[in-house]
């Protein structure tokens, strides 16, 4: 059984502010540390459920916040910036199931340090028109594979959001939100013994959960933080401006439609300075 691990982290039990969890913070470390726990304990419910094999997608920032000797299971570790299939790069049919640790809520829920991919551009995402956080896109990709998604760790908003695209899915909450500055955290200790016990209990039961069932053809609406960048969108094929800032895309293809929207997140990184 080969299991796929997406790793964010500003959803990680004890994470509540950008100085943890972007690289160069003051407390950075701490987040590291964190981070790197709730991983551990994810591979272990994973290899007690039978895993013979984990891939590790460190899916957040810079996409390099993880030291690779120290995963457990001799899990592979999938690091580095500018993936195609960002948050999914190296997910294929040959995983049993995919695991969502350390997410977030989206932009327009009252999640800690809720976001969309890119929180400088990006101000909402409705797939379907359903509002979506990373959790719901990401799983266009695990539907093109047929893969489930089993798990998914964070605060007490990641769990009904993923819901409606990842039926089945375990949600393992870590934290509430107070604000999204604040949270009241479980004890790391606690927090990562739910995360094993919740992985081992998922994969245990994988004929209970189905892979992400999206109704196709999808439509994907995102709300831009200007009228330029949603000008500039529709320099991608297939995106059209609906709105004075948001830009919509229709496709029946669930990879190809992921694709659309990972190419605009990487070009909005290039447009928020301007």
């Amino acid at each position: 059984m080969r299991v796929y691990l997406s790793v964010d982290m500003e959803g990680v039990a004890g994470i509540v502010d950008w100085q943890q969890c972007l690289a160069g913070g003051e407390d950075y470390a701490l987040g590291r540390d964190l981070l790197l726990g709730e991983v551990n304990a994810a591979i272990d419910g994973a290899l007690a459920a039978g895993a013979d094999e984990i891939l590790v997608n460190d899916a957040h920032s810079v996409m390099r916040n993880l030291p690779p000797a120290a995963l457990g299971g001799r899990a592979g570790y999938l690091t580095g910036r500018f993936k195609p299939r960002y948050m999914m790069q190296g997910l294929d049919d040959s995983f049993a199931a995919c695991v969502f640790l350390g997410y977030h809520a989206a932009i327009a829920t009252p999640g800690v340090l809720s976001h969309t991919y890119n929180p400088n551009a990006i101000t909402g995402a409705r797939l379907g028109g359903v509002t979506t956080g990373e959790a719901g896109l990401n799983a266009l990709v695990a539907q093109h594979f047929g893969v489930p998604a089993a798990v998914i760790t964070g605060d007490q908003y990641v769990g009904p959001e993923a819901a409606p695209f990842c039926p089945g899915v375990r949600h393992v909450p870590v934290k509430e939100s107070i604000s999204r500055y604040a949270a009241h955290n479980l004890h790391p200790y606690e927090a990562r013994e739910r995360i094993r016990a919740g992985v081992h209990d998922a994969l245990s039961t994988l004929d209970k959960i189905e892979p992400p069932r999206i109704a196709l053809p999808a439509t994907l609406e995102v709300d831009l933080a200007s009228p330029d960048m949603a000008e500039q969108a529709t320099w991608l094929r297939g995106m059209q401006r609906t709105g004075p800032r948001t830009v919509t895309v229709t496709d029946d293809d669930p990879l190809r439609l992921y694709g659309t929207f990972v190419t605009l997140v990487y070009l909005t990184r290039s447009l928020v300075d301007q």
